[in-house]
Protein backbone atom coordinates (compact mmCIF):
# COMPACT_ATOMS: atom_id res chain seq x y z
CA UNK A 1 0.00 0.00 0.00
CA UNK A 2 1.49 3.33 -1.03
CA UNK A 3 1.57 5.93 1.72
CA UNK A 4 1.86 9.68 1.08
CA UNK A 5 3.49 11.41 4.02
CA UNK A 6 2.59 14.86 5.29
CA UNK A 7 4.17 16.81 8.18
CA UNK A 8 2.53 15.62 11.40
CA UNK A 9 3.25 15.47 15.11
CA UNK A 10 4.39 11.85 15.46
CA UNK A 11 4.37 11.94 19.24
CA UNK A 12 0.79 13.21 19.33
CA UNK A 13 -0.38 10.55 16.87
CA UNK A 14 1.38 7.60 18.54
CA UNK A 15 0.31 8.74 22.00
CA UNK A 16 -3.17 9.18 20.55
CA UNK A 17 -3.24 5.53 19.50
CA UNK A 18 -2.30 4.27 22.97
CA UNK A 19 -4.63 6.62 24.81
CA UNK A 20 -7.39 6.11 22.24
CA UNK A 21 -7.22 2.35 22.78
CA UNK A 22 -7.30 2.95 26.55
CA UNK A 23 -10.37 5.21 26.61
CA UNK A 24 -12.28 3.02 24.15
CA UNK A 25 -11.47 -0.03 26.26
CA UNK A 26 -12.40 1.64 29.56
CA UNK A 27 -15.67 3.11 28.27
CA UNK A 28 -16.76 -0.12 26.61
CA UNK A 29 -15.75 -2.44 29.46
CA UNK A 30 -18.93 -2.12 31.62
CA UNK A 31 -21.02 -2.91 28.52
CA UNK A 32 -18.99 -5.91 27.34
CA UNK A 33 -21.17 -8.78 26.20
CA UNK A 34 -24.45 -6.88 26.52
CA UNK A 35 -26.89 -6.33 23.68
CA UNK A 36 -27.37 -2.79 22.44
CA UNK A 37 -30.76 -2.51 24.14
CA UNK A 38 -29.67 -4.02 27.48
CA UNK A 39 -26.52 -1.85 27.65
CA UNK A 40 -28.57 1.28 26.99
CA UNK A 41 -31.04 0.33 29.73
CA UNK A 42 -28.28 -0.22 32.28
CA UNK A 43 -25.79 2.49 31.36
CA UNK A 44 -27.58 4.95 29.10
CA UNK A 45 -26.75 6.23 25.64
CA UNK A 46 -24.56 9.06 24.36
CA UNK A 47 -22.78 11.03 25.67
CA UNK A 48 -20.78 8.18 27.19
CA UNK A 49 -19.15 8.49 30.59
CA UNK A 50 -16.96 6.16 32.62
CA UNK A 51 -19.17 3.74 34.54
CA UNK A 52 -16.81 1.06 35.87
CA UNK A 53 -16.45 2.33 39.45
CA UNK A 54 -17.64 5.61 41.00
CA UNK A 55 -17.65 7.43 37.67
CA UNK A 56 -14.14 6.26 36.81
CA UNK A 57 -12.81 3.70 34.35
CA UNK A 58 -10.12 1.02 34.23
CA UNK A 59 -8.44 -0.63 31.25
CA UNK A 60 -8.58 -4.32 30.44
CA UNK A 61 -6.67 -6.73 28.20
CA UNK A 62 -7.26 -4.65 25.05
CA UNK A 63 -5.21 -1.66 26.21
CA UNK A 64 -2.75 -3.86 28.09
CA UNK A 65 -1.97 -5.78 24.90
CA UNK A 66 -1.51 -2.55 22.95
CA UNK A 67 1.00 -1.35 25.55
CA UNK A 68 2.88 -4.67 25.55
CA UNK A 69 3.03 -4.54 21.75
CA UNK A 70 4.52 -1.05 21.91
CA UNK A 71 7.13 -2.20 24.42
CA UNK A 72 8.04 -5.19 22.25
CA UNK A 73 8.42 -2.86 19.26
CA UNK A 74 10.89 -0.77 21.24
CA UNK A 75 12.79 -3.92 22.21
CA UNK A 76 13.00 -5.20 18.62
CA UNK A 77 12.04 -2.49 16.12
CA UNK A 78 13.38 -4.12 12.98
CA UNK A 79 13.26 -7.89 13.52
CA UNK A 80 9.91 -9.70 13.52
CA UNK A 81 11.30 -12.84 15.19
CA UNK A 82 12.88 -10.86 18.04
CA UNK A 83 9.70 -8.80 18.34
CA UNK A 84 7.65 -12.00 18.70
CA UNK A 85 9.98 -13.36 21.37
CA UNK A 86 9.80 -10.09 23.32
CA UNK A 87 6.01 -9.93 23.07
CA UNK A 88 5.80 -13.59 24.03
CA UNK A 89 7.69 -13.00 27.27
CA UNK A 90 5.51 -9.99 28.05
CA UNK A 91 2.40 -12.13 27.53
CA UNK A 92 3.81 -14.79 29.86
CA UNK A 93 4.39 -12.16 32.54
CA UNK A 94 0.97 -10.64 31.95
CA UNK A 95 -0.74 -14.00 32.57
CA UNK A 96 1.44 -14.69 35.62
CA UNK A 97 0.02 -11.51 37.20
CA UNK A 98 -3.45 -13.14 37.02
CA UNK A 99 -5.45 -10.72 34.84
CA UNK A 100 -9.20 -10.89 35.38
CA UNK A 101 -10.04 -10.82 31.68
CA UNK A 102 -8.30 -13.02 29.13
CA UNK A 103 -9.73 -14.51 25.95
CA UNK A 104 -9.85 -18.30 25.77
CA UNK A 105 -7.66 -18.49 22.66
CA UNK A 106 -5.10 -16.09 24.14
CA UNK A 107 -5.11 -18.06 27.41
CA UNK A 108 -4.38 -21.34 25.62
CA UNK A 109 -1.65 -19.73 23.55
CA UNK A 110 0.12 -18.23 26.56
CA UNK A 111 -0.07 -21.55 28.42
CA UNK A 112 1.65 -23.11 25.39
CA UNK A 113 4.34 -20.42 25.62
CA UNK A 114 4.89 -21.28 29.28
CA UNK A 115 5.12 -24.97 28.34
CA UNK A 116 8.01 -24.18 26.00
CA UNK A 117 6.36 -23.75 22.62
CA UNK A 118 8.10 -21.19 20.42
CA UNK A 119 6.25 -18.01 19.36
CA UNK A 120 5.92 -19.51 15.87
CA UNK A 121 4.05 -22.55 17.27
CA UNK A 122 2.15 -21.18 20.26
CA UNK A 123 -0.96 -19.90 18.46
CA UNK A 124 -4.28 -21.76 18.46
CA UNK A 125 -6.99 -22.02 15.83
CA UNK A 126 -9.17 -18.98 16.50
CA UNK A 127 -10.47 -15.92 14.63
CA UNK A 128 -11.00 -13.83 17.75
CA UNK A 129 -10.18 -10.17 18.35
CA UNK A 130 -6.83 -10.47 20.12
CA UNK A 131 -4.61 -9.71 17.11
CA UNK A 132 -6.79 -6.76 16.03
CA UNK A 133 -6.43 -5.00 19.38
CA UNK A 134 -2.64 -5.17 19.01
CA UNK A 135 -2.74 -3.92 15.42
CA UNK A 136 -3.35 -0.13 15.58
CA UNK A 137 -0.09 0.62 17.39
CA UNK A 138 1.84 -1.62 14.97
CA UNK A 139 0.47 0.22 11.94
CA UNK A 140 0.90 3.70 13.38
CA UNK A 141 4.44 3.11 14.65
CA UNK A 142 5.60 1.52 11.38
CA UNK A 143 3.71 3.91 9.08
CA UNK A 144 6.95 5.43 7.76
CA UNK A 145 8.30 2.00 6.79
CA UNK A 146 5.17 0.15 5.59
CA UNK A 147 7.04 -2.90 4.30
CA UNK A 148 7.62 -3.83 7.95
CA UNK A 149 3.95 -3.84 8.88
CA UNK A 150 2.94 -7.20 7.46
CA UNK A 151 5.80 -9.24 9.04
CA UNK A 152 5.18 -7.63 12.43
CA UNK A 153 1.42 -8.22 12.23
CA UNK A 154 2.02 -11.83 11.25
CA UNK A 155 4.40 -12.32 14.18
CA UNK A 156 1.97 -10.69 16.62
CA UNK A 157 -1.01 -12.68 15.33
CA UNK A 158 0.59 -16.11 15.21
CA UNK A 159 1.72 -15.85 18.80
CA UNK A 160 -1.90 -16.40 19.80
CA UNK A 161 -4.12 -17.04 16.73
CA UNK A 162 -3.53 -19.21 13.66
CA UNK A 163 -6.80 -18.75 11.77
CA UNK A 164 -5.95 -16.83 8.55
CA UNK A 165 -8.94 -14.56 9.12
CA UNK A 166 -7.39 -13.34 12.39
CA UNK A 167 -4.25 -12.33 10.52
CA UNK A 168 -6.18 -10.68 7.69
CA UNK A 169 -8.32 -8.70 10.10
CA UNK A 170 -5.32 -7.54 12.12
CA UNK A 171 -3.42 -6.66 8.95
CA UNK A 172 -6.10 -4.37 7.57
CA UNK A 173 -6.55 -2.64 10.93
CA UNK A 174 -2.79 -2.03 11.04
CA UNK A 175 -2.77 -0.76 7.45
CA UNK A 176 -5.71 1.53 8.22
CA UNK A 177 -3.83 2.96 11.21
CA UNK A 178 -0.73 3.47 9.06
CA UNK A 179 -2.79 5.21 6.37
CA UNK A 180 -4.27 7.59 8.96
CA UNK A 181 -1.07 8.21 10.92
CA UNK A 182 0.69 10.00 8.04
CA UNK A 183 -2.21 12.12 6.82
CA UNK A 184 -4.11 15.15 7.95
CA UNK A 185 -7.64 14.09 8.95
CA UNK A 186 -9.16 15.78 5.89
CA UNK A 187 -6.91 13.65 3.66
CA UNK A 188 -8.45 10.38 4.89
CA UNK A 189 -10.61 9.15 2.02
CA UNK A 190 -12.92 6.30 3.11
CA UNK A 191 -13.62 5.01 -0.40
CA UNK A 192 -9.92 5.02 -1.33
CA UNK A 193 -8.86 3.32 1.89
CA UNK A 194 -11.51 0.59 1.76
CA UNK A 195 -10.58 -0.16 -1.85
CA UNK A 196 -6.92 -0.47 -0.83
CA UNK A 197 -7.77 -2.71 2.12
CA UNK A 198 -10.04 -4.91 0.04
CA UNK A 199 -7.07 -5.76 -2.18
CA UNK A 200 -5.31 -7.23 0.85
CA UNK A 201 -8.19 -9.52 1.86
CA UNK A 202 -8.87 -13.04 0.56
CA UNK A 203 -11.70 -14.10 2.90
CA UNK A 204 -14.93 -13.76 0.92
CA UNK A 205 -17.17 -12.70 3.81
CA UNK A 206 -14.75 -10.05 5.01
CA UNK A 207 -14.49 -8.66 1.47
CA UNK A 208 -18.28 -8.52 1.16
CA UNK A 209 -18.54 -6.64 4.42
CA UNK A 210 -15.90 -4.11 3.38
CA UNK A 211 -17.86 -3.58 0.15
CA UNK A 212 -21.02 -3.06 2.19
CA UNK A 213 -19.22 -0.57 4.42
CA UNK A 214 -18.09 1.42 1.38
CA UNK A 215 -21.63 1.42 -0.02
CA UNK A 216 -23.29 2.55 3.22
CA UNK A 217 -20.61 5.15 3.98
CA UNK A 218 -21.32 6.68 0.57
CA UNK A 219 -25.00 6.87 1.56
CA UNK A 220 -24.12 8.41 4.95
CA UNK A 221 -25.90 5.56 6.71
CA UNK A 222 -25.77 5.21 10.49
CA UNK A 223 -23.72 2.67 12.44
CA UNK A 224 -26.97 0.91 13.38
CA UNK A 225 -27.91 0.65 9.69
CA UNK A 226 -24.54 -0.89 8.87
CA UNK A 227 -24.75 -3.36 11.77
CA UNK A 228 -28.21 -4.44 10.63
CA UNK A 229 -27.02 -4.77 7.02
CA UNK A 230 -24.35 -7.31 8.01
CA UNK A 231 -26.57 -9.16 10.49
CA UNK A 232 -25.25 -7.78 13.80
CA UNK A 233 -28.63 -7.19 15.42
CA UNK A 234 -27.61 -8.01 19.01
CA UNK A 235 -24.17 -6.41 19.03
CA UNK A 236 -20.73 -6.88 17.54
CA UNK A 237 -19.36 -10.30 18.42
CA UNK A 238 -15.76 -11.22 19.26
CA UNK A 239 -15.40 -12.79 15.79
CA UNK A 240 -12.88 -10.73 13.84
CA UNK A 241 -14.96 -10.81 10.64
CA UNK A 242 -17.68 -8.99 12.60
CA UNK A 243 -15.40 -6.67 14.52
CA UNK A 244 -13.14 -5.29 11.80
CA UNK A 245 -15.84 -4.04 9.38
CA UNK A 246 -17.86 -2.51 12.25
CA UNK A 247 -14.77 -0.74 13.62
CA UNK A 248 -13.74 0.56 10.20
CA UNK A 249 -17.25 1.81 9.46
CA UNK A 250 -17.64 3.71 12.75
CA UNK A 251 -14.21 5.28 12.41
CA UNK A 252 -14.56 6.28 8.75
CA UNK A 253 -18.06 7.65 9.29
CA UNK A 254 -16.59 10.04 11.89
CA UNK A 255 -13.03 10.69 10.75
CA UNK A 256 -12.89 14.15 12.29
CA UNK A 257 -14.80 13.38 15.49
CA UNK A 258 -13.04 11.18 18.06
CA UNK A 259 -15.94 11.13 20.51
CA UNK A 260 -18.59 10.22 17.96
CA UNK A 261 -16.51 7.44 16.39
CA UNK A 262 -15.93 5.71 19.73
CA UNK A 263 -19.50 6.22 20.94
CA UNK A 264 -20.99 4.84 17.73
CA UNK A 265 -19.17 1.52 17.97
CA UNK A 266 -19.62 1.06 21.73
CA UNK A 267 -23.35 1.76 21.47
CA UNK A 268 -23.70 -1.10 18.98
CA UNK A 269 -23.26 -3.46 21.94
CA UNK A 270 -21.49 -6.81 22.09
CA UNK A 271 -17.72 -6.93 22.52
CA UNK A 272 -17.79 -3.23 23.36
CA UNK A 273 -14.41 -2.94 25.09
CA UNK A 274 -12.54 -4.48 22.15
CA UNK A 275 -14.47 -2.60 19.46
CA UNK A 276 -14.12 0.63 21.45
CA UNK A 277 -10.38 0.03 21.82
CA UNK A 278 -9.84 -0.62 18.10
CA UNK A 279 -11.84 2.42 17.01
CA UNK A 280 -10.15 4.52 19.69
CA UNK A 281 -6.77 3.47 18.33
CA UNK A 282 -7.73 4.32 14.74
CA UNK A 283 -9.22 7.67 15.78
CA UNK A 284 -6.12 8.41 17.85
CA UNK A 285 -3.89 7.67 14.85
CA UNK A 286 -5.98 10.11 12.80
CA UNK A 287 -6.51 12.96 15.25
CA UNK A 288 -3.85 12.55 17.91
CA UNK A 289 -4.04 12.62 21.69
CA UNK A 290 -5.14 16.26 21.67
CA UNK A 291 -8.52 15.24 20.21
CA UNK A 292 -9.43 12.83 23.02
CA UNK A 293 -12.00 14.35 25.40
CA UNK A 294 -10.24 15.37 28.60
CA UNK A 295 -13.05 13.94 30.72
CA UNK A 296 -12.45 10.54 29.19
CA UNK A 297 -8.71 10.68 29.85
CA UNK A 298 -9.04 12.15 33.31
CA UNK A 299 -11.61 9.51 34.21
CA UNK A 300 -9.20 6.60 33.83
CA UNK A 301 -7.99 5.50 37.28
CA UNK A 302 -5.42 2.78 36.74
CA UNK A 303 -1.89 1.77 37.59
CA UNK A 304 0.85 0.94 36.64
CA UNK A 305 -0.34 1.47 33.05
CA UNK A 306 -1.63 4.94 33.85
CA UNK A 307 -2.44 7.73 31.39
CA UNK A 308 0.87 9.40 32.28
CA UNK A 309 2.80 6.16 31.71
CA UNK A 310 1.14 5.73 28.29
CA UNK A 311 2.06 9.30 27.37
CA UNK A 312 5.71 8.52 28.14
CA UNK A 313 5.47 5.31 26.13
CA UNK A 314 4.04 7.20 23.14
CA UNK A 315 6.83 9.78 23.36
CA UNK A 316 9.46 7.04 23.41
CA UNK A 317 7.87 5.36 20.38
CA UNK A 318 7.89 8.67 18.52
CA UNK A 319 11.61 9.15 19.20
CA UNK A 320 12.38 5.59 18.12
CA UNK A 321 10.26 5.57 14.95
CA UNK A 322 10.73 9.12 13.68
CA UNK A 323 12.53 8.16 10.45
CA UNK A 324 14.85 11.14 10.52
CA UNK A 325 18.17 9.58 9.57
CA UNK A 326 18.96 9.58 5.87
CA UNK A 327 19.46 6.06 4.61
CA UNK A 328 18.11 4.46 7.79
CA UNK A 329 14.66 2.95 8.06
CA UNK A 330 12.42 4.25 10.84
CA UNK A 331 13.08 2.34 14.03
CA UNK A 332 16.67 1.35 13.33
CA UNK A 333 18.04 3.74 15.93
CA UNK A 334 15.77 2.19 18.57
CA UNK A 335 17.86 -0.98 18.68
CA UNK A 336 20.63 1.04 20.31
CA UNK A 337 18.39 3.63 21.92
CA UNK A 338 16.17 3.87 24.94
CA UNK A 339 14.47 0.49 24.67
CA UNK A 340 11.17 -0.44 26.35
CA UNK A 341 9.66 1.78 29.02
CA UNK A 342 9.85 0.17 32.44
CA UNK A 343 6.74 -0.93 34.32
CA UNK A 344 6.40 -1.43 38.09
CA UNK A 345 5.41 -5.09 37.94
CA UNK A 346 5.00 -5.84 41.71
CA UNK A 347 1.79 -3.80 41.88
CA UNK A 348 0.08 -5.74 39.07
CA UNK A 349 -1.31 -8.71 41.10
CA UNK A 350 -2.87 -6.30 43.61
CA UNK A 351 -4.28 -4.14 40.83
CA UNK A 352 -5.67 -7.22 39.09
CA UNK A 353 -7.34 -8.44 42.28
CA UNK A 354 -9.08 -5.08 42.69
CA UNK A 355 -10.12 -5.20 39.04
CA UNK A 356 -11.54 -8.71 39.52
CA UNK A 357 -13.66 -7.62 42.49
CA UNK A 358 -15.05 -4.69 40.51
CA UNK A 359 -15.71 -6.87 37.46
CA UNK A 360 -17.63 -9.37 39.60
CA UNK A 361 -19.69 -6.51 41.00
CA UNK A 362 -20.62 -5.57 37.42
CA UNK A 363 -21.51 -9.16 36.72
CA UNK A 364 -23.99 -9.21 39.59
CA UNK A 365 -25.38 -5.80 38.59
CA UNK A 366 -26.27 -7.17 35.17
CA UNK A 367 -28.62 -9.66 36.77
CA UNK A 368 -30.78 -6.88 38.22
CA UNK A 369 -33.38 -4.59 36.61
CA UNK A 370 -34.04 -2.60 34.53
CA UNK A 371 -34.49 -5.24 31.88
Amino acid sequence: MSIQTTPIDREDRLTGVLLGVAVGDALGLPREGLSRRRAARLFGSAPLEHRFVLGRGMISDDAEHACMTAQALLAAPGDAARFARSLGWRLRGWLAAMPAGVGYATLRAIVKLWLGFSPERSGVRSAGNGPAMRAPILGAALALSPSRIEPMVRASTRLTHTDPRAEEGARIIALAAAYAAVRAPEQVNPAELLALLRERVSDGELRRRLDRAAELLARRASAEDFAAAIGLHDGVSGFIVDTVPAALFCWLANVGDFRRAVEDVILLGGDADSTGAIVGGLAGATLGARAIPEAWLGGIADTPRSVGWMRRLGARLARAFRGEEAGAAPGERASGGEGPLGLFWPVLPVRNLIFLVLALKHGFRRMLPPY
